[in-house]
């Protein structure tokens, strides 16, 4: 990366930024989700390869800027590893993830009052730049420990379904913004029931969303062995093949 950023380097990767190249981080850490969903193992290999790539670019324009170097940024999480797990480097004792957890954060807001960092809202830390479902997920976990939290699921689920009942009756009235607005704590809602279940809202819906792909190109492929289009068929016909995608292993 160095040698492509010199001078008489390549012109493209020359002429890149901090800002320029976030995309591309996006991007490829999405594709290394994708390679884990499909336990494609060596197209992994090759994805973390990339995303990696996208490390070695922020620390090499870094080292040009004379800020820091890539050496420093493993140093850095070398340290933070050790200091954040004194039950397996120090003489800390927890036992359990939960207790694991606990200490982290304990030992995070440590790490905060030592550089004189002000305390900030319990979910400022919560960055707004993920992706939505992932925010709702952090939001509602932290708040989650600060004891703002239902105290069985069954009230997690009567909580959505005063939530339907809302988007009901803002449907009923016909004001849009009324019905987003709604939408959106249903969409909550359900991020705590997923949260509940142990279960990751971001992953479970990317996987199906793969899901309804496989099953949406089973209808399309055998809808064109016949010579028909999607537009050209009725809606019983799709109905039918997609039903008999569910049975195909391949569209589970």
């Amino acid at each position: 990366m160095a040698r492509l950023r010199a001078p008489g380097g390549c012109p493209w990767d020359r002429e890149q930024t901090f800002d320029t190249i976030k995309p591309y981080t996006i991007e490829e850490t999405y594709e290394v989700l994708d390679a884990i969903d499909r336990r494609d193992y060596a197209g992994l290999r090759e994805e973390l390869g990339d995303l990696i790539l996208q490390v070695v670019f922020y620390a090499q324009m870094a080292r040009e800027e004379g800020r820091f170097s890539i050496a420093d940024s493993l140093d850095a999480i070398n340290a933070k590893l050790i200091r954040r797990h004194p039950h397996v480097f120090a003489a800390g004792d927890a036992k359990t993830p939960d207790e694991v957890l606990a200490r982290w954060d304990e030992i995070k807001r440590e790490e905060k009052r030592e550089k004189g960092e002000q305390p900030k809202g319990r979910l400022d830390g919560v960055q707004r730049a993920l992706p939505a479902l992932m925010e709702a997920h952090e939001i509602s976990k932290k708040a989650a420990k600060a004891g703002f939290e239902w105290s069985a699921f069954e009230q997690v689920l009567e909580k959505l379904h005063e939530e339907l009942g809302e988007l009901a009756h803002a449907r009923a009235l016909g004001s849009q913004d009324e019905i987003e607005g709604e939408v959106g704590d249903l969409l909550f809602t359900l991020v705590n029931v997923a949260r509940w279940l142990k279960v990751d809202p971001e992953q479970a819906l990317r996987k199906t969303n793969a899901k309804f792909r496989r099953r949406f190109a089973h209808v399309e492929r055998t809808l064109a062995a016949r010579g028909q289009s999607l537009e050209q068929s009725t809606l019983e016909e799709m109905e039918s093949l997609w039903q008999q995608a569910k049975t195909l292993p391949e569209s589970r």
